[in-house]
């Protein structure tokens, strides 16, 4: 049966730049679709298609484009652009990439606000809230600062203090002030438009929805924490207007005095993007992409959006779409969303409400991933690990080395994701040039020179130990499938590096270097080599929906069509091209420079505006980031001039261990289980953070060393029994220790 699957990203929000923390559900959303589309094909009669947009709407939008002299149309096609370049550069590729500032999309936010006043789910009510008398305008939360009512911090936005960390309401806070013109704000009465999400029927909905596998059990649980027990009502309704002035939908019949609120139009931009796909009634040339809306306002009016070709095949078998066979209720489509999980109670509550009581289909699953950290910390300006996009490509320019690490860090579950860049740098260069690259690198010039770049046909190989991994690496494809399809993207890439260490040590063990100087080892030479080239094409297939780019530079290599997924029990057959480089190894200066050119100076700049509000948070966090600075010199002094004694180190048991068994660990992004030997009765289990660094077969039957006597820690893995001992230094790369030759088991280190 043919599938037909939308799938849509969360909308970037057109204020500011595409940051790696953007990059990992853009880059997770198209892996997931690419390989959609290669094992579910257009041509087999499978519709899958992928759609964003800029989110465009609001008073942030409004200011900042009244700041830099412009119309916020003016500010957010600009902005369109660099998002949609941003997207590009790391071969991300939406079947439409539109923008929430739409007709498309205002239809359908307008059409839903209709659908649920007439069910009766729309009430106006008066609310006091602060106003900017110079401005004339209603101030949003977060525009309101004063000092915090429990700890007295001073310049502290209007709903939550970043010092203390409390939650209140703007007028709870002393001495408030606009934070656009830093008058001090009126209390003025206004109405509200409300979306009754307190109505037993959005209550009931969404307490049956929430537990309907739609989302993931994480996900699910904080749901129900947030509805409440059954009978309790914790859900409020949800205001979903704001006054004028405004960037945004007016709310109909409000004569433009009131707007949508941006969360309201925002995940109708889904809509709104995927009624422009439909829209286009015939399929554009393959080199060309589709055409995009076009610019508004200014100097730019009318002028079409310029964009690179797709690299993907999305209008392979088009055919004209129907919108509302993927939105109408009882529609056979499917519908996934993937999101970050700090949006998930929009996306989970307030979202399939509105669709539900409107009329509309709800998601068939909602993805949710979890936080970006950067060497296990928040990406932080002053230690230049907030990265841009265009920063990352600027320096490091190769993108897809960053689609393969955040592939490997990904589980599809909600855990937080560490961009550790000392390991990037170390899983690059040892799974993609140490392992796959080099399989083809060591076995492509001898076809080359020796044969006319004409491979062994599939006969000349069958008989051969080559044929039995040929068939190895074919039964791997039921469980790299559905690795991906679960969006288990480390369990898959932990599979294809397996498949990879067995490809290398079939060329260790063959030897074409040692083949070629020998007399009459012609054809076992091109045996070998064709084999092994034939197992490079495999794990290319297996890559292709992380590495798309390199994957069109292997297919051009190989002489062959662009890989499908059906095509993984294919031989190669022919003449080959010469071979060229096809990837580098990652120089970590390039990291160094990278995170040089994001360092923002400690010393404050003076900010523009009112009573230089911006000034005052800027010198604050400076202090505190000076102060942490000076912490850390300060221990580090300390640490160089302390010396233990040899009492000291006597309390430390060293002990030679034997590695029994090294395995993966499920849902571990950096730990192997590895059973050691240490001369007891039983062996000991130890869980090691060394998984980028080892294959665990390489380290069955070695030596090394270990704390004995150190507290066992109680693991959600399981309980780790000491510590293996490795050595790291400035360069990239963890190394386990290992003892002479003649030690044994138990051996204590003195």
């Amino acid at each position: 049966m043919s599938r037909k699957i939308l799938v849509t990203s969360a909308l970037p929000y057109a204020n500011g730049s595409i940051h790696l923390g953007h990059m990992l559900e853009h880059i997770q959303t198209d892996i997931w679709v690419r390989f959609m589309k290669m094992r579910y094909p257009a041509q087999e009669g499978h519709q899958i298609y992928s759609v964003c947009a800029d989110d465009t709407h609001g008073a942030p939008i409004m200011l900042r484009a009244e700041k830099e002299g412009i119309t916020p149309e003016q500010l957010i096609d600009r902005v369109w652009q660099e998002h949609f370049d941003d997207f590009a550069a790391f071969h991300v590729n939406y079947d439409n990439y539109g923008s929430t500032n739409s007709n498309e999309t205002k239809e359908c936010a307008q059409d839903i606000y209709r659908k649920l006043k007439e069910a009766g789910l729309i009430e106006v009510r008066s609310i006091e809230q602060f106003y900017d008398p110079v401005k004339n305008m209603f101030l949003p939360d977060r525009f309101i600062k004063g000092e915090c009512p429990k700890c007295h911090a001073k310049d502290q936005y209007g709903d939550n203090c970043e010092v203390c960390g409390a939650a209140y309401a703007p007028t709870d806070l002393i001495e408030p002030f606009s934070a656009v013109s830093g008058a001090k704000p009126e209390l003025r009465n206004s109405d509200h438009y409300f979306f009754k999400l307190s109505d037993p029927r959005c209550q009931a909905f969404l307490r049956q929805w929430t537990k309907s596998d739609t989302l993931q059990p994480e996900a699910s649980n904080k749901m129900q924490e947030w509805l409440g027990a059954e009978g309790e009502s914790k859900l409020t309704d949800w205001d979903i207007s704001r006054d004028a002035p405004y960037f945004g939908f007016e709310i109909p019949g409000t004569d433009g005095k009131k707007f949508f609120y941006v969360w309201l139009d925002a995940p109708v931009g889904y809509m709104g993007s995927f009624k422009q796909l439909c829209e286009k009634q015939t399929p554009p040339q393959p080199s060309l992409t589709p055409p995009l809306p076009p610019c508004q306002g200014g100097e730019n009016q009318g002028r079409e959006r310029t964009a690179p070709p797709l690299i993907r095949g999305g209008w392979e078998g088009f055919a004209p779409l129907n919108f509302d066979e993927y939105w109408k209720p009882d529609s056979n489509t499917e519908l996934y969303h993937f999101i970050g999980k700090d949006i998930l109670y929009f996306h989970a509550l307030f979202w399939p409400a509105m669709l539900q009581h409107a009329g509309y289909r709800t998601p068939t699953k909602l993805f949710a991933h979890g936080f970006l950290t950067v060497n296990g910390e928040k990406m932080s300006k002053s230690r230049g690990t907030f990265i841009t996009a265009k920063s990352y490509v600027d320096h490091i320019k190769n993108t897809e080395y960053l689609r393969y690490y955040y592939a490997a860090k990904l589980n599809g579950t909600m855990e937080d994701i560490d961009l550790s860049l000392e390991d990037f740098v170390a899983k690059v260069n040892s799974d993609l040039v140490g392992k796959y690259i080099n399989i083809a690198s060591r076995t492509a010039g001898f076809v080359s020179k020796k044969f006319g770049g004409v491979i062994a046909t599939h006969n000349q190989i069958s008989e051969s130990r080559g044929a039995h991994l040929i068939g190895k690496f074919i039964g791997s494809e039921t469980l790299i499938a559905e690795a991906y399809e679960n969006r288990d993207f480390g369990k898959a890439i932990r599979e294809i590096m397996r498949l990879a260490d067995s490809a290398n040590e079939y060329v260790n063990d063959q030897a074409p270097w040692v083949l070629a100087k020998q007399g009459g080892q012609e054809e076992k030479l091109r045996e070998v080599c064709s084999v092994s080239l034939n197992l490079f094409r495999m794990l290319t297939l297996y890559l292709k929906p992380i590495l798309p780019k390199l994957a069109e530079q292997v297919e051009a290599f190989l002489n062959i069509a662009p890989l499908a997924w059906s095509d993984i029990d294919q031989i190669l057959d022919g003449k080959i091209n010469d071979y060229a480089h096809l990837m580098t190894r990652l120089d970590p200066k390039l990291i160094e420079a990278m995170v040089a050119a994001n360092q923002e100076s400690l010393t404050p700049s003076p900010s523009p505006g009112g009573r230089g509000v911006t000034t005052q948070s800027e010198q604050r966090h400076a202090a505190h980031q000076q102060n942490e600075v000076k912490k850390e010199m300060t221990e580090t002094g300390k640490a160089s001039e302390s010396f233990i004694s040899i009492d000291d180190f006597m309390k430390v048991d060293l002990r030679v261990a034997r590695i029994v068994n090294a395995e993966h660990v499920e849902g571990a992004e950096k730990l192997l289980k590895l059973t050691l030997d240490i001369g007891e009765a039983q062996p000991r289990t130890v869980f090691a953070g060394i998984k980028s660094a080892y294959d665990p077969e390489q380290l069955k039957g070695r030596m090394t060393v270990m704390v004995a006597n150190l507290a066992p820690r109680k693991m959600k893995f399981g309980m780790s029994e000491g510590m293996v001992l490795a050595a790291s230094g400035n360069e990239p790369g963890l190394f386990i220790l290992s003892p002479d030759d003649g030690a044994q088991p138990g051996m204590r280190i003195k």
